[in-house]
């Protein structure tokens, strides 16, 4: 599998590195970030995940990756691809969670827009989904900034509401 390597004029999207670890556990244990996405992680857990990442030479064609912004070299969020089970069907997520201070500069929306590309021109999907908590309206805003629109609400196997915004190629 590929190695992701996606640059934007602020950001920059690659594989995870060791250096990225201790970041990415105080990320995924910050209550604010993991506030739409079931709370804080086990930070144990989340060092043994990120350093399997980090040591893979094989990297997965669906899987979460770093965000870094060019101008400062630090990790503002984390961005990905996963492949998720909607309802019975196969789906591509794209999904997207940046520190508190990066929020609100685009970030999110510009990385998203980048490797919706990716996704559609360099890997060939041709429909994409996000999965968003209902009360999370920086994440709508960001899904309808590029491109997403609202298909309807479904029921996860947790019990959890989500509302299914699709994207889909134009021939």
């Amino acid at each position: 599998m590929p190695h992701i390597s996606l640059e934007t004029e602020r950001l920059l999207l690659r594989n995870t590195k060791a250096e990225d670890i201790p970041a990415l556990v105080k990320m995924w244990t910050d209550m604010d970030v993991t506030r739409f996405m079931g709370g804080p992680k086990d930070a144990s857990w989340l060092e043994k995940v990120f350093t399997d990442d980090a040591n893979n030479p094989e990297p997965l064609l669906y899987d979460q990756w770093p965000v870094i912004e060019k101008s400062s070299g630090k990790l503002i969020g984390y961005c990905g691809l996963l492949d998720k089970d909607v309802e019975g069907k196969l789906e591509i997520e794209l999904v997207y969670a940046f520190l508190p201070s990066a929020w609100g500069k685009g970030f999110a929306t510009e990385i998203s827009s980048a490797l919706r590309d990716y996704a559609l021109n360099k890997i060939g999907l041709a429909r994409l989904i996000a999965l968003i908590e209902p009360e999370n309206d920086a994440s709508v805003r960001v899904a309808e900034r590029v491109g997403f629109h609202l298909d309807r609400k479904i029921i996860r196997p947790s019990g959890a509401e989500r509302m299914l915004y699709i994207f889909e190629k134009q021939e």
